[in-house]
């Protein structure tokens, strides 16, 4: 399981998305290592992890994977943040060890009240499509390059060097095995989920949404937020799914706030 790690202080577990790795976190590791021991994983099945053939990739397993990846490197609590699928696994390790994470940081996380995603799990885990989709994909470079656009709020934004780095474990044999595996089981994962939200009530919570985000429903930030006892919902205009690499600046002193602010129970709703 390969990882980046930077920083000292306290620990902060940096969970990528569903086909992204660690390089989503190239513009957050070395402004938030200054504030925290920052640890970036490549969940194995993606990125350059080792990818090992029917790995259980639903979101009970990933969450245990990652609580082990605590244990393998000597860290017994920790800040966990997590983006989009990652988001969804960030919570699950919450609910399965709840002791063990201090606050959440959740961006843009599939959740129980976005019907973003549904449709193409159906489709994609389809028994007939997933053989092609496997085939086809990896050979499929503007399709990798219409994705990323639509994750954009402002495509303009779009950084040299961020389809490439995107594209480079794509091109791997099994590269789209773990988001399949993941879409198999997304209805059933979001319902035990759901069921699971109220071990994690306690924990202070920081959603971060773009409110351009075509991927995760933005809408469904604020049935999330309910969840919570102690949460801060932080919209930002104009961004779309990866508010860190579009407005890393934005993202990263939003981050720092919550990291360095005591538990003074404030919550609300802010638009940047």
């Amino acid at each position: 399981m390969r990882y980046l790690r930077d920083g000292v202080g306290a620990p902060l577990l940096l969970l990528h998305g569903l086909l992204g790795y660690s390089f989503s976190w190239r513009y957050t590791i070395p402004t938030l290592a200054r504030y925290a021991n920052v640890h970036a994983v490549d969940m194995p099945g993606v990125g350059f992890s080792d990818r090992p053939r029917g790995l259980d990739c639903c979101l009970r397993a990933n969450a245990a994977r990652l609580l082990g990846f605590l244990d393998a490197v000597g860290v017994a609590e920790c800040d966990l943040l997590g983006t989009s699928h990652g988001g969804a696994v960030a919570m699950m390790a919450a609910a399965l060890a709840p002791e063990r994470i201090l606050r959440l940081i959740l961006v843009a996380p599939v959740n129980p009240w976005s019907a973003h995603g549904r449709l193409m799990a159906a489709l994609l885990s389809n028994r007939l499509i997933a053989p092609i989709f496997l085939r086809a994909a990896p050979h499929f470079q503007i399709a990798h390059s219409l994705v990323l656009r639509r994750l954009y709020g402002d495509t303009a934004r779009i950084r040299p060097g961020t389809l490439e780095g995107y594209s480079a474990p794509l091109a791997m044999a099994g590269a789209f095995e773990y988001g399949l595996s993941a879409l198999r089981s997304w209805v059933r994962d979001l319902r035990e989920l759901r069921s699971m939200l109220p071990r994690i009530a306690h924990i202070p919570t920081l959603l971060i949404w773009g409110k351009l985000d075509a991927a995760v429903d933005p809408v469904s930030a604020a049935r999330l937020r309910e969840s919570f006892e102690d949460c801060r919902l932080v919209i930002f205009e104009g961004v779309g799914h990866l508010p860190y690499e579009e407005v890393p600046e934005q993202f990263n002193s939003t981050v720092i706030e919550f990291l360095l602010a005591s538990k003074s129970g404030k919550n609300g709703t802010t638009s940047g």
